[in-house]
């Protein structure tokens, strides 16, 4: 038996991001500012396993409630979130809180649980699904740590700074809504809808704005040709979002602005520098951030079909025919569709 395990918003609990540093899996994800940005967006609501022992938190398997009539109603840990370790301290049994959420889930008539981490809980079960996680260790010094680059890296970041781009790092508003426009456009050059445009509002309003985050804006000339979006908590950084323009590709930028950013975060003394997640079909993009001398683990995602009583596999590729379709479709209607499907898909 555990002590009595309590739902709760994380923002309703003053002290909760300081809390959740007590454990090594904790992430920016498992941040009230996080849950802010999530459940205004897309109207889910917060529902946050814990057990609390005279104010202090001892475990917390953090969720939000999915209800769409078209991908179904259910329990996501947590939506549009590249991974969510269930924080557990060593008297707390894991089973215990995950009975409490099917549970949960059946009373409420979902259909599904899904929690993004959990590998050393689910001892025997098989993942539904992985992606690749990239991590870099900035305890090293900088020159061991620009040694440790594949001589492609080097070679894009040398380039960049050659063509003479360079990198400003900024909470402001302005670079916000910078990256806001490239990311629209290069959202549609993969052939996806970009996020709302209320997505990086909240962003902006409950993190970069409150320095929990930091925008970082490639520019040749004075006209910005690349960017990146990163957050912070404790000692851990992750690179969240990226977004550049095609006719500017030749220049690396994006090179130099992940370096800019990696000097940058070491110049704070964070430890840890997270490249997030990739999905298994997607080379490219894990043969790019590998090249950065990166340690690769997998992160293995379960789903739980509540009806068959058992974990399901899932495909989370999401290449396909609508890509194509997406390519070619005029920016304002591909921001509309963004703006009302997203929150089906979290």
């Amino acid at each position: 038996m555990i002590d009595k395990i309590k739902i709760v918003d994380p923002v309703d609990i003053s002290n909760w991001d300081k809390q959740i540093l007590n454990y090594p899996d904790y992430s920016f994800f498992h941040t009230s500012c996080w849950a802010k940005v999530i459940a205004d967006t897309y109207n889910y609501k917060p529902c946050y396993f814990t057990v609390q022992n005279n104010g202090v938190l001892k475990a917390t398997i953090p969720l939000m409630v999915v209800e769409s009539r078209l991908t179904g109603k259910r329990a996501v840990s947590l939506p549009f979130t590249d991974y969510c370790e269930p924080l557990i301290s060593e008297n707390i049994l894991f089973d215990d809180l995950y009975k409490e959420i099917i549970d949960f889930s059946k009373e409420r008539g979902l259909k599904f649980i899904e929690l993004r981490g959990g590998q050393k809980f689910f001892t025997g079960v098989e993942a539904s699904t992985f992606d690749y996680n990239h991590t870099l260790d900035l305890t090293i010094d900088e020159e061991n740590l620009y040694k440790n680059f594949s001589s492609n890296t080097k070679r894009n970041i040398k380039k960049a700074a050659r063509e003479g781009v360079t990198v400003e790092i900024s909470n402001s508003r302005e670079a916000l809504e910078e990256f806001y426009q490239m990311n629209c456009v290069t959202r549609k050059k993969h052939g996806l809808p970009p996020q709302p445009k209320k997505f990086f509002d909240n962003l902006f309003t409950y993190i970069i704005s409150e320095k929990k985050g930091f925008v970082a804006i490639g520019m040749q000339n004075n006209l910005t040709v690349a960017g990146a979006i990163y957050l912070l908590i404790g000692k851990k950084v992750i690179y969240k979002f990226g977004a550049s323009y095609m006719k500017y590709q030749n220049l690396r930028a994006n090179n130099l602005v992940m370096w800019d950013a990696i000097k940058y975060c070491k110049d704070m003394e964070f430890d840890s520098f997270c490249f997030g997640r990739t999905e298994p079909d997607n080379e490219g993009l894990r043969k790019f951030k590998l090249g950065w001398g990166t340690k690769e683990e997998v992160l293995n995602i379960y789903k739980y079909d509540l009806a068959k009583n058992n974990f399901i596999s899932i495909d989370t590729k999401t290449s396909g025919f609508h890509n194509k379709i997406f390519s070619n479709t005029p920016l304002p209607l591909l921001k509309f569709f963004g703006s009302v499907s997203y929150r089906h898909f979290g």
